[in-house]
């Protein structure tokens, strides 16, 4: 029988009844069809099943990297995983892919066109040379003054660090303690794709992949695929297991790091951000985890800052203070980030999702957090193009009160 209500209702919440992933890493006896179908059962069996004749949609993330079936990407996935007939739309908004496929699932949800949808992303980057990766990855930058100059991501986001650090008179230590933070969290998750621990001493003495980062600073190219199923009010109510998603946020910017006005914030993630506190009517502080995009250790400690984690010029002292830990006042990253877990590409948005679902519906192993409420994902594209927020929070979370202060931190 179809789980459909035969429309959806605009006014209803929305919820996620599902998540998986596959691994992280890299696999050369895989393909991104069979990458993708370990992700959907995955999310398949932590709904406790789902029958895909009740999936109204899908929406999928990837960037195609490689040049691998560039066109009906999407559908060529979800025709494999038995999705015949549904549509299916391909998501490409560079690293934020997933996390904007979440978004159009969301949307297509609260809209009442759909009341069971399917949001995911895939990508596969191992199998190319070196070269040809770095070419994949730049076109997600302004083609014609970045990359087409020579200028790669890491490059563009050493440019960033640089500027921080000097602008804030922060110390390299800094990055290096994101990158061991992610690492222990990284080696608890079975899905990660670097499950090793380091220390400050390590990531201060790796190889400088671009001034001032060295090589504990970069996330790896991954393969991989994330799934998640979006409902109706409706029809969440016959699985056993939901988290609502309350607040959704997105903004675009300047796709070239030159062409904005400053090197140290990324405008879109303030924006993305601050809309979606509004949308759930809470502010940071009400938060219990984030994860956040950190393809690059100095990332993270922009997103503390335009996220309102902490205020101008202190992600620094917040990052060395332990309270972004797993067992601080604010963890980030518990899954590992983008700089442990991996980062492939078109998966990673919803990737950050599934994390948020387990830590909710405490399935999170041995990163799990002592009954969160609350968290955030935050997705971004390239250096800062785009970028698309999620709130997530459990069914009885404690209401936050109407004198509770939930202003962003400026």
């Amino acid at each position: 029988m179809s789980l459909s209500t035969g429309g959806g209702d605009t006014a209803s919440d929305v919820y996620l009844v599902g998540a998986g992933q596959s691994p992280y890493g890299a696999f050369p006896d895989e393909s991104y069809r069979s990458l993708f179908r370990t992700a959907y059962e995955s999310a398949e069996q932590s709904a406790g099943g789902v029958d895909p004749g009740d999936v109204d949609e899908a929406f999928v993330g990837t960037l195609g990297v490689g040049g691998r079936q560039l066109g009906l990407a999407g559908p060529a996935v979800t025709e494999h995983v038995g999705l015949h007939g549904v549509p299916c739309t391909r998501v490409e908004n560079a690293c934020a892919a997933s996390g904007y496929a979440l978004r159009q699932a969301v949307m297509a949800v609260k809209s009442g066109m759909a009341d069971l949808v399917l949001a995911g992303g895939v990508e596969v980057m191992t199998d190319m040379s070196t070269e040809a990766t770095k070419y994949w990855l730049g076109v997600s930058g302004e083609t014609e003054w970045e990359r087409m100059a020579g200028t790669t991501f890491s490059g563009v986001y050493a440019q960033m660090a640089d500027s921080y650090l000097r602008e804030h008179d922060v110390s390299r230590e800094a990055l290096s303690h994101v990158a061991v933070k992610n690492h222990a969290n990284g080696a608890k998750n079975p899905d990660a794709h670097l499950r090793f621990t380091c220390t400050v001493e390590d990531a201060e003495s790796g190889p400088v992949v671009a001034d001032p980062l060295t090589l504990y600073h970069c996330c790896p190219t991954s393969d991989g695929a994330a799934a998640v199923f979006v409902a109706s009010e409706a029809v969440a109510q016959s699985f056993d297991e939901k988290v609502k998603i309350s607040g959704v946020g997105a903004a675009s910017d300047r796709v070239g790091l030159f062409q904005r006005d400053s090197y140290t914030s990324v405008p879109a993630s303030k924006q993305a951000g601050e809309a979606a506190y509004e949308m759930a009517g809470i502010g940071p502080a009400n938060l219990d985890f984030a994860e956040v995009h950190d393809c690059f250790a100095i990332a993270e400690l922009l997103a503390y800052e335009d996220l309102g984690f902490c205020e101008r010029g202190e992600a620094g002292a917040l990052a060395t203070s332990g309270a972004t830990a797993i067992d601080g006042e604010m963890p980030v990253n518990t899954s590992g980030g983008l700089k442990s877990k991996g980062h492939p590409i078109g998966a990673t948005g919803a990737g950050q999702a599934v994390e948020a679902f387990k830590q909710l519906t405490g399935k999170a192993g041995a990163r799990q957090l002592d009954d969160p409420q609350r968290g955030l994902t935050h997705n971004v594209g390239g250096s800062g193009g785009a970028a698309v927020v999620h709130v997530f929070e459990r069914e009885d979370a404690d209401p936050v009160a109407d004198d509770e202060n939930t202003e962003v931190v400026r």
